[in-house]
C-alpha cells in the first residue's frame, strides 16, 4: 500500500512509536527511526526491524527538547536514508503533579518535545511535500488533546496544542495533496503511563491486572488497555489513498473514553 514512501517517524524505538513504525513497514514503506539512545543501540533496533519487514531502515538520533535538533530532524532523516514524505510526530514525554507543585524544568521539556518538536519538523516537511504534491502527516496526540485531567497541565496543553495547531496546517496544506491529522490514543500498554498502574496496582496489593482495570475504570469503558500495535495500524490507514479526503481531524481511539 505504501511501497516507494518513506516514513520518518519521532520517538520510534520503543512503545508506541516503534509500533508505528512496524505498522508501517508492514506497509511497504521505508522507515526513519528515530531515538535518543546511542547510535549504536538506534541501529540495532532499525536492523531488526529491516531483517523483520524487508523494507529499508535507518536510525537518526536527535534531542528532540532542543530547537535546533527537531529543525534539523528531517534533514537529517534524509541524508540517512530518504527524503521523507510521511511524518508521524509521536516522541513524548509524561509528568504528573498539581499546579503548584509542578517543576518548571518538566513543564518546558514536556511543551518543548510533545509540541515544539512537531512544530519543526511540520516546518521541514512540508515545503517537500509540497514540491512533492503528496504527503501525509499524523501527530499522535492523545485523549488529553480533546478532554482534560487532573495533575497533568503541562501535558494538556501540549495535547491540546498539537491539536489545534495540526488542523492550522491542515488548513494550510489542504490544496496540496497533503493531510494533517491526529490519532487521539486512551490508556495505551506503553512505558509512559506504567507508573500510573504501578501506583494503582500498589494501593492494591501489587495486583498489576487491578491496577490496570481500576485505571481503565474511571475514563476507558471497553475497559481495554490498547495495543500499541492499534495506534500504528490507524496511523497507516490515515496515509492510504482511502484516507485522502480526510484531513485536520483529531481521531480518538480510546475505548470510548470521550463519548463520555
Amino acid at each position: 500500500m505504501l511501497k516507494g514512501h518513506t516514513a520518518l517517524v519521532t520517538g520510534s524505538t520503543q512503545g508506541i512509536g516503534l509500533a508505528i513504525a512496524r505498522s508501517f513497514a508492514r506497509a511497504g514503506a521505508d522507515i526513519v527511526l528515530h531515538g535518543i539512545e546511542p547510535p549504536e543501540r538506534g541501529r540495532i533496533v532499525a536492523a531488526e526491524l529491516a531483517e523483520a519487514s524487508k523494507v529499508r531502515v535507518a536510525y537518526v538520533q536527535a534531542n528532540l527538547a532542543e530547537a535546533e535538533p527537531s529543525a534539523a530532524l528531517v534533514g537529517e532523516a534524509t541524508k540517512a536514508l530518504a527524503e521523507p514524505d510521511i511524518l508521524v510526530n509521536n516522541a513524548g514525554i509524561q509528568h504528573t503533579a498539581s499546579i503548584e507543585n509542578f517543576p518548571d524544568e518538566k513543564w518546558d521539556a514536556i511543551i518543548a518535545i510533545n509540541l515544539s518538536s512537531a512544530f519543526h519538523t511540520m516546518k521541514a516537511a512540508v515545503p517537500l511535500m509540497r514540491r512533492r504534491g503528496w504527503g501525509r502527516i499524523v501527530n499522535i496526540a492523545s485523549v488529553h488533546g480533546l478532554v482534560a485531567s487532573v495533575q497533568k497541565a503541562a501535558y494538556l496543553a501540549a495535547k491540546h496544542g498539537l491539536v489545534g495547531m495540526s488542523k492550522g496546517v491542515a488548513l494550510e496544506t489542504a490544496p496540496d495533496g497533503i493531510t494533517v491529522n491526529c490519532i487521539c490514543p486512551g490508556w495505551t500498554d506503553t512505558p509512559l503511563i506504567q507508573p500510573q498502574i504501578d501506583a494503582r496496582a500498589a494501593a492494591l496489593g501489587g495486583d498489576r491486572t487491578a491496577g490496570v482495570r481500576e485505571l481503565l475504570r474511571e475514563k476507558q469503558p471497553n475497559l481495554m488497555l490498547l495495543p500499541p500495535e492499534h495506534i500504528g495500524d490507524v496511523a497507516v490507514f490515515l496515509c492510504s489513498p482511502a484516507a485522502s479526503g480526510i484531513t485536520g481531524v483529531a481521531l480518538p481511539v480510546d475505548g470510548g473514553w470521550t463519548a463520555q
